[in-house]
């Protein structure tokens, strides 16, 4: 007997429990922002941004005070150098005024003079003010008279001949070429960039070893994070990297804020010498230090100021934490010489 097949009999389906909770979706990942080995800011970095910015300073002006007498007494000694001065002595029954045209064109007379200027009596009086006073009578005194010849500097006439021409024809005449005072100057000159070339010397060895021992003492600081960076498998390499550029990003802005307040200074000090011509002060001070005006080449003295400061800093941080890695492994392969290095 056949078994009947009954259909299966399909319950209702269960409608879901309204208080079941909705199937939850898995939230995204996100990645956290790495934060960097070492900290941005911190009480040793802050320091050696200060030892920095005042020591580029220093440096700075000085080379910049350098430059300035250099210049200053290059233009001095050209000056000079480019003229002569005849003087006529005065003389009973004396023809001054034809006496004094007379020795300026025996002196044009030579190759390499350009031109001669007779200084009359109102330019000869402000010479001698300050010593005799205003309102003087030249007539009544004794008083020389000048020619002022300018020569070439590359192509110089023949001083001797000129001088025996001179006496021969105008026996009152004397010859001054300013030798001794060129030579004077240039001495003078000469010593005084020797002294400014020290003091800068002087001024960038205590730059040099100023931040050489700050940058190892904000190192020191942070002796930890290369003993875990070490521990943890860094390389060498990567850990000297990164301190490099940390402390290149400190180096960079100390002696930016430095040299830049340096050519600050030259700059508004030339713009206010440029601005009062002819009053006390600025006569005052430009007959002490000359000219503030530095030129292409302090400026340019500044910034490789500026960059040998942050090279020697970056340099400085790598060549220490490199051999702080030496010192740590040195300890672990032989942890009995720890007494002898300095504790982290």
């Amino acid at each position: 007997m056949n078994e009947i097949t009954r259909p299966r009999r399909e319950g209702p389906a269960v409608p879901e429990s309204p208080t079941a909770p909705p199937q939850q979706r898995r939230a995204e990942m996100r990645v956290r922002p790495t934060a960097p080995i070492l900290p941005p800011s911190n009480i040793q970095g802050n320091a050696l941004l200060v030892v920095i910015s005042i020591m580029a300073f220093l440096a700075c002006l000085t080379l910049g005070a350098v430059s300035m007498v250099r210049a200053t007494a290059s233009s001095w000694e050209s000056q000079i150098s480019r003229e002569i001065t005849i003087q006529i002595k005065p003389d009973d029954g004396l023809d001054m005024d034809a006496t004094l045209v007379k020795a300026r064109d025996l002196a044009l007379t030579f190759v390499g003079t350009r031109q001669g200027t007779i200084m009359d009596d109102a330019a000869t009086a402000r010479l001698l003010e300050p010593w005799l006073g205003a309102g003087l009578d030249l007539k009544e005194l004794p008083v020389p008279r000048l020619v002022i010849i300018t020569i070439d500097e590359n192509n110089p006439p023949d001083f001797a001949a000129m001088r025996d021409l001179l006496r021969t024809e105008v026996p009152q005449a004397f010859l001054d070429d300013h030798r001794t005072w060129v030579d004077r100057l240039v001495s003078m000159a000469r010593t005084t960039v020797l002294i400014g070339t020290g003091i800068l010397i002087l001024v960038f060895t205590a730059m040099i070893l100023t931040v050489i021992f700050a940058t190892r003492g904000a190192l020191s600081g942070n002796r930890h994070i290369v003993e875990v960076l070490h521990f943890v498998g860094a390389e060498s390499s990567f850990v000297a990297t990164e301190f490099q550029k940390h402390f290149l990003k400190i180096s960079l802005k100390g002696s930016a804020a430095g040299g830049i307040l340096a050519a600050l200074l030259f700059a508004t000090a030339s713009l206010w010498q440029s601005n009062s011509l002819a009053t006390p002060e600025s006569d005052q001070a430009t007959a002490l230090f000359g000219t503030f005006t530095i030129g292409f080449s302090g400026y340019l003295g500044i910034l490789a100021t500026m960059i040998v400061i942050a090279l020697l800093t970056t340099l400085t941080a790598r060549f220490t934490v490199m051999r702080t890695i030496d010192e740590i492994d040195l300890i672990r392969s032989d942890p009995a010489r720890s007494d002898g290095l300095p504790s982290s």
